[in-house]
């Protein structure tokens, strides 16, 4: 790690996120040093304005490849749009070298056009003068994640509007100071990007290995010398000669069927029945204070798919596959359309039935039938139907007892470098912030690259 020296002579800067700055510095108003430009979206009723699409555009699809991420440029969008649409709408092409700032839904992220680009109405944009680097304002815009929170709007989707957009400050330091910054985190933030990399991929392999243990027990038991019969199906070729193969639907309470939610719930309530949505099976999710809730009166008309402690909850629509056992303060909670409830009948063990649906032979069965334009998912038929290879009540508990030991080791060995993971981008957006506004000179620093947009 690179060493540094806080800076001396420091003056109150007047910018409550930013605080002090060298006395050489100056603050101001982004826009009077970079041009504010807005996006737009085409109208979707038009269909020939999304015919012959070839120009880049910018949209919130493209915001996860600069989520925990050092990425300053990019290169190439998800989404194009044509020239029609372009000249039809209030969108306009920015050029190489223009930082995008993400103010709607997932607020604060930025970054830099790698070639002439367009934005949606979800971005705000700046076309940097002579007084400021592209690079320097994306690191001022990643600093500033308390003014975010401070300026966002909204109920459903937090927002930062536009005067307040033209109303955001940032520091100026001179561009030569501007070029060392720059260097400098450029090349900080790319070795520590590297530890983090390390640190992620080794979660990903804890979650590998995890699934190949509970592949094996569940498709082959935990026994080593247990003998194996051929199955002829394609998801297991063979399992235990002792065991069955049975659909889902035949391991569920009797008079207690498979079924989804709620289709519309409504408006989130203050306070009413809560209920499982799509993207909240985990258990960390499903504390009932965090759960949107439907009004009593809807939740009446869904009695079939009221919950009950213990029940198992599949995700049938978005993460096809997650399932997560219902808590005991979630008793007579509700589902939408994006889950199903299962209820094990009593000689199934709930913990093994779990692991079973977590497992990667029933997952695959799940993603051939995978259907759907707009959000994929499966259909409760085909989740029914789904097979699974079923051992006698004892080995249930006896594999769901040995998963469970594993499950927990891993988990510990996974929170301990998720900890550190945290500790460490947090280490990096102090760093950034304490540069970026002077708290931090590096002018002594050597070896640092130059930045690609810097002025010659």
């Amino acid at each position: 790690m690179m060493e540094y020296n806080k800076s001396e002579d420091l003056v109150e800067s007047g910018v409550d996120w930013i605080g002090q700055i060298p006395s050489h510095w100056n603050t101001v108003k982004i826009r009077f040093v970079a041009r504010l430009e807005s996006g737009h979206t085409p109208s979707r009723s038009e269909e020939e304005y999304w015919e012959d699409c070839n120009i880049p555009w910018v949209t919130t699809s493209d915001i996860k490849n600069f989520r925990d991420s050092h990425k300053l440029y990019l290169n190439n969008t998800e989404n194009e749009i044509s020239e029609l649409g372009l000249a039809n709408s209030g969108a306009r092409l920015l050029p190489e070298g223009t930082v995008f700032l993400s103010r709607t839904a997932s607020v604060g992220f930025a970054g830099i056009m790698g070639q002439e680009m367009a934005t949606s109405q979800d971005f705000a944009n700046w076309v940097c003068g002579d007084d400021v680097l592209p690079e320097y304002l994306v690191y001022v815009f990643r600093s500033m994640e308390q003014e975010f929170s401070r300026l966002m709007q909204g109920s459903t989707h937090q927002t930062i509007y536009m005067p307040d957009i033209r109303s955001l400050e940032m520091p100026l330091p001179p561009v030569p100071e501007q070029e060392r910054i720059v260097g400098y985190l450029n090349k900080h933030l790319s070795e520590t990007e590297i530890i983090l990399d390390d640190k992620k991929t080794l979660v990903d392999r804890l979650d590998e290995k995890l699934q190949a243990e509970i592949t094996a027990a569940v498709t082959r038991g935990i026994q080593s010398d247990t003998k194996t019969v051929s199955t002829g199906h394609d998801w297991f070729s063979e399992v235990p000669e002792h065991w069955d193969i049975m659909r889902l639907k035949r391991l569920r309470k009797k008079h207690v069927p498979i079924v989804y939610g709620i289709v519309q719930p409504g408006p989130d309530q203050d306070e009413g029945v809560p209920y499982i949505k799509g993207g909240q099976c985990e258990p960390e999710k499903l504390d009932p204070e965090l759960l949107s809730k439907t009004t009593p009166e809807i939740a009446q008309k869904y009695e079939r798919s009221r919950l009950r402690e213990g029940e198992l909850v599949y995700e049938i629509r978005g993460s096809v596959g997650r399932v997560v056992q219902v808590p005991s303060e979630l008793e007579g909670a509700n589902l939408t359309q994006d889950t199903a409830r299962i209820s094990p009948r009593e000689d199934i063990n709930t913990e093994w039935l779990l692991y079973a649906l977590r497992s990667e032979p029933f997952f695959k069965q799940m993603e051939v039938n995978r259907r759907g334009a707009t959000v994929e998912g499966v259909n409760l038929f085909d989740l029914r139907r789904g097979l699974l290879p079923v051992p006698p009540e004892d080995e249930q508990e006896e594999i769901a007892s040995y998963l469970s030991e594993i499950n927990e080791k891993i988990s510990e060995v996974k929170d301990e470098v998720k900890r550190s993971v945290d500790r460490l981008e947090e280490e990096q957006q102090t760093l950034t912030r304490a540069v970026v506004t002077g708290e931090i000179d590096v002018e002594g620093v050597q070896n640092i690259d130059k930045p690609r947009y810097s002025i010659a």
